[in-house]
C-alpha cells in the first residue's frame, strides 16, 4: 500500500542519514590517521609527547606538545569554573523553581547565548573584558592575551549548553520523589540538591562533559583572546596555545604541502581527536553504570 511504500521510504532515508554520518566520521579519521603516520616516521613519539618546547615552523624545530595539551586543559579548566556553577545552578532554577511561564522565556533566552558567533566572545574578551575588567582589577599582572579571559568567555559560552541538557535530566526525574521527599518535611532547596540532583546524575553528568568537550574543541575565542604561545605555565595572566587555535593559525599560513611542519596540523589534531574520544568513551560507561531507570 501506499503508506507501507512511505514507511519504507523514510527508514531507507534514515538509514542512509546515518550511514552517512559514520562514512563522514571515518573518512575524516582516515585522513587524520595517513598524515599523521607519516609525521611520526620524521618525528619520534618520545620527543612528541615528551618535549616540552613547541616550535615546528621554527629553525631548529621543536615539536613537543605538551606546551599546546597544558594551555588546552588549563583555558578549559577555567571555562569549567565558570560554566558547571552557572549552568548546574540555571538547570535547577529552571527545573524546580520556575513557574512554566518564566521557564519558557527563560529557557530560550539563555540558549541565545549558544547562538552567538565565537568571533564575537572573543573581541568582546580582547577589546572590553581585558582591559576594562581584568586588568583594571589585578594590573599589569595580566597580559592582553591570557588564558583567564578566554577561558571566562568560553565558558559563558558552555552555560547554555550545560543548563540545557542538566536541566531535561532534572524535569525528567518523577514527580513523585520529589512529592516524596516533600512529604518528609524536607524544604525546596534539600529536594534539589539531595533528592533531583542525585536522580539526574548521569545526565547531569552528561551535560558537564558535553561542555567540557565543546571548549576543549573551541577555538575562534582562543585564538583572539589567549594569544599564540606555547608555554609550560600554569599563570592565567600569561598568554597560552592551545592545540585549536595553533590549528586555526597554522592551516592559514603560508606552510609548503607535505613538509613536516604542514603534518603537524594533523598530528595535533589527532591528539586532540583522542582526547576528545577518550573523554566521551568515560562519560558513556559512567552514564551506563549510574543510569536510573524510572517507571
Amino acid at each position: 500500500s501506499r503508506r507501507r511504500v512511505g514507511e519504507q521510504a523514510i527508514k531507507v532515508t534514515l538509514f542512509l542519514a546515518a550511514v552517512l554520518s559514520i562514512v563522514t566520521t571515518s573518512l575524516i579519521v582516515l585522513s587524520l590517521m595517513r598524515e599523521t603516520i607519516v609525521f611520526f616516521q620524521d618525528v619520534p613519539f618520545s620527543e612528541y609527547f615528551g618535549g616540552t618546547d613547541w616550535s615546528p615552523l621554527f629553525k631548529p624545530a621543536s615539536f613537543g606538545v605538551l606546551p599546546l595539551i597544558v594551555g588546552t586543559f588549563l583555558i578549559t579548566a577555567i571555562a569549567l569554573v565558570v560554566a558547571i556553577p552557572l549552568g548546574l545552578g540555571s538547570a535547577i532554577y529552571l527545573s524546580e523553581y520556575a513557574s512554566p511561564r518564566v521557564r519558557r522565556a527563560l529557557k530560550p533566552a539563555l540558549e541565545i547565548l549558544a547562538g552567538v558567533p565565537t568571533i564575537v566572545f572573543g573581541f568582546f574578551a580582547l577589546t572590553f573584558f581585558t582591559p576594562e575588567i581584568l586588568q583594571a582589577l589585578f594590573g599589569s599582572e595580566i597580559k592582553i592575551y591570557n588564558a583567564a579571559a578566554g577561558g571566562i568567555l568560553v565558558g559563558f559560552m558552555v552555560i547554555p549548553t550545560i543548563a540545557s541538557v542538566a536541566e531535561d535530566a532534572m524535569s525528567a526525574v518523577p514527580g513523585s520523589l520529589r512529592e516524596g521527599s516533600s512529604g518528609l518535611g524536607a524544604s525546596k532547596f534539600q529536594t534539589s540538591v539531595r533528592v533531583v540532583f542525585p536522580a539526574a546524575l548521569s545526565g547531569i553528568v552528561a551535560a558537564v562533559v558535553l561542555g567540557a568537550s565543546r571548549a576543549i574543541g573551541e577555538t575562534m575565542i582562543v585564538l583572539i583572546a589567549a594569544g599564540q604561545i606555547a608555554s609550560m605555565s600554569l599563570d592565567p595572566g600569561a598568554p597560552h596555545y592551545t592545540m585549536t587555535s595553533f590549528i586555526a593559525a597554522t592551516g592559514k599560513g603560508d606552510i609548503p604541502t607535505g613538509s613536516t611542519a604542514y603534518k603537524t596540523i594533523f598530528a595535533v589534531g589527532t591528539t586532540l581527536f583522542v582526547i576528545t574520544l577518550l573523554l566521551n568513551m568515560i562519560t558513556i560507561r559512567f552514564v551506563r553504570k549510574y543510569r536510573q531507570v524510572y517507571e
